[in-house]
């Protein structure tokens, strides 16, 4: 299939947008406006970087640098399955992965941190990204739970978001990025973080179930208007008024490249078509 030529760095860079509509992951976060170009720059490098990569360990580095830019130098990666009850930050392979020091991951096992993990409990119920002082603040959030924050702080993990990514067959990972100050993150930061996640997400995926690898699907020049300006960050509402189309055939379209890319949201949708080549950053 021929697919119209566009170019959306140029339209990335500027855009001051809101994911606010029925398959929106985070309805009340907001892509940065001019001023934090800098951002989506980063971001665009990440995805470059990440483009043909094969090892998860250079995965793992190349989204350490990224995260690190935004002022996040710790980042943790768990992928775990349905019957599974506990974070396991102890191995870095393709299921966990991390750089949290080794003081706090021996102190975390040794308070039996590993079988309260409020960040799994609030994952397992979530489909975006949060900020830990949510979970915190939470009123179901138990003493014992706070407390793992509460220590998690004084080994310098003070604030940070974790991303639930999740998969078929009740599957799923938890990324989480932590800065060691106490401060409240920047909404025109985590979509980056989270997009950046769910690139990692995928690529680990795909080279560790190289059977699970597919051709690119066939979308339509219209499914692929679409898809574009989802990962330029634009709502259904505001894509329909660029394409003169109306808010329910957008979602017509955007539903159909989800299930031709077999994704589960639009923000996975947007970062598969991404690495199919269809579209372009």
């Amino acid at each position: 299939m021929e697919r119209p030529q566009m170019n959306a760095a140029s339209h990335f860079l500027g855009l001051a947008t809101r994911v606010s509509d029925q398959f929106s992951l985070v309805p009340s976060l907001h892509f940065p406006k001019a001023p934090t170009g800098a951002l989506a720059v980063e971001f665009g490098r990440f995805l470059d970087q990440t483009d043909g990569v094969a090892q998860s360990e250079q995965l793992f580095e190349l989204l350490s640098a990224f995260a690190l830019n935004l002022d996040f130098p710790w980042i943790a990666y768990d992928s775990l399955t349905p019957d599974k009850k506990c974070l396991m930050p102890v191995r870095r392979d393709a299921a966990v992965m991390l750089n949290y020091a080794d003081e706090w991951q021996k102190r975390y096992f040794e308070m039996g941190y590993d079988r309260i993990a409020p960040i799994l409990k609030t994952c397992r119920k979530r489909a975006g990204a949060f900020r830990w002082s949510e979970m915190y603040n939470d009123t179901s959030t138990t003493e014992n739970e706070r407390r793992v924050f509460d220590e998690a702080a004084t080994f310098g993990l003070r604030s940070g978001i974790s991303v639930p990514l999740h998969g078929p067959h009740a599957t799923f990972a938890i990324m989480s990025f932590a800065q060691p100050w106490a401060c409240e993150l920047q909404n025109r930061t985590i979509p980056y973080l989270q997009l950046a996640a769910v690139q990692f997400h995928l690529k680990v995926a795909k080279y560790t179930n190289p059977s699970d690898v597919k051709e690119a699907p066939k979308l339509s020049i219209r499914e692929t208007e679409c898809i574009l300006w989802v990962a330029r960050g634009k709502s259904s509402w505001e894509i329909g008024t660029i394409l003169g189309i109306s808010f329910n055939t957008v979602n017509f379209h955007i539903k159909n490249v989800m299930r031709k890319l077999d994704a589960a949201n639009r923000r996975v949708a947007a970062v598969k078509a991404l690495n199919f080549g269809i579209i372009e950053l």
